[in-house]
């Protein structure tokens, strides 16, 4: 089951963590008048400040590049964390203990998590303070060994674990931690000796740079446990298929260069960070896998099926061609480019930098290739190419992997590829694909030369999810009172009665703001989570952001009830008007000599909308 934090405690953590202490610490905020507070934009370039913090309603929106949200939001995005990142983030500074749960029972007792982690970042700092000993000797021979200097090391958190077999119980002790909360956070066993004894240390931390556990490589001959690698077992805070190693140093130059390295040691990660790669991050003591890939699909920051890439650096052995056909098992589980980087003389990273120096790191990686045409070479070997029927078995065995390819217009190319490995002609390669995957596939002899259609929107503007229409113009004119009686609504919805002062959705002509209307509509008003409930309303995240925009966009004046009235009235006067043109129009279209009936219903509907009209005309007079 997935852990969750308690509902309660994200609410206090909203309500502690003040957006404007929070964003003030990232943006110089002024003074923008009615409660709210404008700066410059940490989401894009900007000359003019466009972005605007209510601290009243804990929301902050962007104007310019449509960014929005409350303080959680803010944090994820800036940091480029994930939602429960953040949340413990923000909780460690305000002060309030998280209770994780699963969706049956409470899995991690109160305050234990802030133990356990507050215990590996003392160790670290102890293990850290170890490199100087004497007996840390060995310690340093292994770095030096590897091409590293003590600033390297430092700056990686590097750290040795003395061989006196309960050094860091004691220590730890000492700062108060019990003998039971070491067990939990894997630092000690049930026996009382120190779960890593006489190794080198690398501490791993999670993208808010908490320090979940470690990763200890043998340096003795005489080391009683036979593994080279050992890592913290699992804990409430430490599970090895869901962390990365470097993950800490590479949150932000991945999201920042949409693209992630993932090599396989920690030496490996220092090796390329310092060569100037520093999106590389490693799997921990075990294989790369699908908690792996999404953890990496979030911190490239985008849903572009085709912008991003993960490269992979495996060995050109067999060991290396299993790895990549295992990851390319789940391909799919990536929104991104996936890539594979091999050095021919099957060297790591780190012994490429070792033997060739930093530019040969960063050329490997720059010499990658397309993950599929690394698997597909690697199939299509299976077969005795100089036979006909071993050429025609290869083509059917890679056909499978051209029918994973997400990008279309890569087929053609890929079937070129695949028809030069195996010495065919590409046209016999595609007909065989095609009938192998039982779908057509272009033809490069007969390519359709085709228009793209006139555009009725600009593609740079947002558009809602699946209505297919641009985000609303907040400086329309046509629809300016409907965005002033949604901000009214949003801001200030006890000033409206339970029906909404007769508002209805016809009264909305802009798509997005019936939109907004109908979740307001839906949403029943319980004070202080009234923007909760409102956000919950809609399952569609652009309408949500519409709604944090009017929650943040100023009202020009202090509102009260004969406003919210009057303001209501006009709203559905513009609607009423709407309505008396169409029908007037049909009034003209009906001949009263042969449809007298119909006249009649029609010059009565007129009567009435025209009463309705001055009523309503009168009750929008103080709107102005």
């Amino acid at each position: 089951m997935t852990a969750r934090i308690n509902d309660e405690d994200i609410a206090l953590v909203r309500e502690r963590a003040r957006i404007d202490e929070v964003v003030g610490s990232y943006v110089q905020l002024r003074n923008a008048g009615g409660g709210s507070l404008k700066g410059l934009c940490p989401f894009h370039d900007e000359k003019t400040p466009s972005f605007q913090v209510t601290p009243g309603r804990g929301f902050f929106y962007c104007f310019g590049c449509g960014v929005g949200g409350d303080v959680i939001t803010f944090v994820q995005k800036i940091d480029n964390l994930g939602f429960a990142e953040a949340v413990r983030l923000l909780a460690d500074k305000v002060g309030v203990q998280l209770r994780i749960s699963d969706d049956v029972h409470l899995s991690v007792q109160p305050g234990l998590r802030q133990r356990i982690l507050a215990a590996n970042q003392a160790a670290a700092r102890f293990y850290q303070s170890q490199i100087t000993s004497p007996e840390a000797v060995v310690f340093r021979r292994f770095v030096d060994g590897r091409g590293f200097d003590r600033t390297a090391a430092e700056h990686f958190g590097m750290g040795y674990a003395p061989k006196d077999g309960r050094a860091l119980r004691r220590h730890l002790n000492a700062q108060g931690f019990s003998d039971e909360e070491l067990v939990k956070a894997g630092l000690i066993r049930e026996s009382g000796w120190d779960y890593f004894q006489g190794r080198v240390l690398w501490p791993i931390r999670d993208s808010a740079a908490a320090t979940l556990g470690f990763g200890a490589r043998r340096v003795y001959d005489d080391d009683r446990l036979p593994a080279k690698y050992l890592n913290t077992p699992e804990t409430p805070v430490y599970k090895k298929s869901h962390v990365l190693y470097g993950l800490d140093l590479a949150r932000q130059p991945i999201g920042r260069k949409s693209q992630a390295v993932v090599v396989e040691g920690y030496t490996d990660v220092m090796a390329a960070h310092l060569s100037g790669i520093d999106t590389a991050v490693a799997s921990c003591g075990t294989a790369f896998g699908g908690n792996h890939a999404r953890i990496l699909q979030r911190l490239l920051g985008n849903n572009d099926a085709f912008h991003g890439e993960i490269v992979f650096t495996f060995d050109g052995d067999a060991a290396g061609q299993a790895a990549a056909i295992k990851v390319f098992e789940l391909d799919q589980a990536f929104v991104t480019q996936t890539y594979v980087a091999i050095e021919p003389n099957g060297l790591d990273p780190c012994d490429l930098r070792l033997q060739s120096g930093e530019p040969a790191v960063r050329e490997l990686i720059g010499r990658r290739i397309p993950l599929y045409r690394f698997v597909m070479a690697n199939r299509v070997a299976r077969y005795d190419l100089d036979r006909a029927d071993g050429r025609l078995q290869a083509v059917r065995a890679a056909a499978p992997l051209l029918a994973s390819v997400r990008d279309g217009s890569l087929v053609r190319g890929y079937l070129r590829d695949l028809a030069q490995l195996v010495g065919m002609d590409v046209e016999e390669v595609r007909q065989i694909v095609a009938q192998r995957n039982r779908r057509a596939i272009p033809s490069d002899r007969a390519t359709p030369v085709r228009h793209p259609a006139a555009s009725v929107t600009d593609p740079n503007v947002p558009t809602l999810e699946g209505m297919g229409l641009p985000w609303p113009d907040e400086h329309d004119r046509n629809t300016s009172v409907e965005r002033g009686t949604l901000k009214l609504m949003l801001q200030h919805p006890t000033l409206f009665n339970a029906a909404w002062n007769g508002v209805s959705p016809e009264d909305f002509s802009q798509p997005a703001y019936r939109a907004v209307f109908a979740a307001i509509s839906a949403t029943p008003y319980v004070p202080d989570r009234w923007t909760e409930l409102v956000q919950q309303a809609t399952s569609d995240e652009l309408v949500r952001q519409l709604q944090i925009a009017l929650l943040v966009e100023p009202i020009l004046r202090e509102p009260d009830e004969g406003y919210a009235t009057a303001y209501a009235a006009r709203l559905r006067l513009l609607g009423t008007v709407r309505q008396l043109a169409e029908l007037k129009s049909r009034l003209q279209r009906i001949n009263p000599v042969e449809q007298p009936a119909a006249h009649r219903q029609a010059f009565s509907e007129l009567i009435s909308l025209e009463s309705r009209r001055r009523e309503l005309a009168q009750l929008s007079i103080a709107a102005d």
